[in-house]
């Protein structure tokens, strides 16, 4: 059973442990949704990529100015959603950078309530310790005494 001076701090430890399960959750998060965010934006490079490729075959064989016209609108409209995406994941990058941030903070609160109930602990065990070695003491000194006395009341006879 726990020392009841160590439940405050049992209960905060509780607590730390928590909050650093929670900011560990989050980063685990943000962290999935950066890697989706990432392979997102690949796909879109491999298909901008792959519309060029196919495209400058087109061009080659020569296409009417209003082909040429709607390629270049789609074109306009695909760069225009790379954009968004690259600031989309620039801000899970930061949402990432926040959560390993958080995660590590909790970590130290943890630790350091870890370090605060283990100190506390150890001084409730030398305070045990020192006050079983009062009571051996007095133990001692009360039989010296008795044995003392004993010895007097035969040189006494």
């Amino acid at each position: 059973m726990a020392h009841s001076s160590l439940r405050p701090l049992l209960l905060l430890l509780e607590h730390a442990q928590e909050q650093r399960d929670q900011a560990l959750a989050q980063r685990q998060r943000a962290d999935v949704q950066l890697m989706q965010g990432r392979q997102q934006q690949a796909q879109l490079d491999d298909y901008r990529r792959d519309c060029d490729a196919r495209w400058q075959g087109e061009f080659r064989q020569g296409v009417a100015v209003t082909v040429l016209q709607g390629y270049h609108e789609f074109v306009g409209r695909l760069q225009t959603a790379m954009q968004m995406h690259e600031q989309q994941v620039a801000r899970l990058e930061q949402d990432s950078g926040s959560a390993a941030a958080a995660l590590m903070a909790a970590e130290l609160k943890l630790a350091s309530v870890r370090k605060l109930l283990e100190r506390r602990q150890m001084a409730l065990q030398q305070q045990a310790e020192r006050a079983e070695q009062k009571q051996m003491d007095e133990m001692a000194a009360r039989a010296g005494q008795y044995l003392g006395r004993g010895a007097d009341s035969l040189h006494s006879d």
